[in-house]
């Protein structure tokens, strides 16, 4: 009797889900049901072309700016010192140890 009323519950749950391919992942305009649907991404869907489009232009801008940030990230911890001035002199040498 116990998995009947979680079943219940569980049913209940994805009749309050909206399903992905209703609307425009973009703009939200309603997606029809005899109408192309356009997906990127595996399962983002978009009513047109041009809505699409614009979220690959978003996402290619998005990363670029995340590859430059993490790549000027690296610079800096790689490099800690590269604006400063050295301040001491080191001597390098060989060292033999019998």
């Amino acid at each position: 009797m116990r998995t009947g009323m979680f079943r219940f519950a569980e049913d209940e749950d994805h009749q309050n889900e909206t399903h992905f391919l209703e609307a425009c992942f973009l703009c939200r305009k309603p997606l029809g049901y005899n109408t192309d649907i356009f997906m990127y991404r595996g399962n983002t869907p978009f009513c047109s072309k041009e809505c699409r489009q614009e979220q690959i232009e978003i996402d290619e801008a998005k990363e670029k700016s995340w590859k430059l940030s993490s790549s000027n990230r690296a610079l800096r911890k790689s490099d800690p010192n590269k604006n400063s001035t050295p301040s001491k002199t080191v001597q390098t040498g060989t060292l033999v140890v019998a």
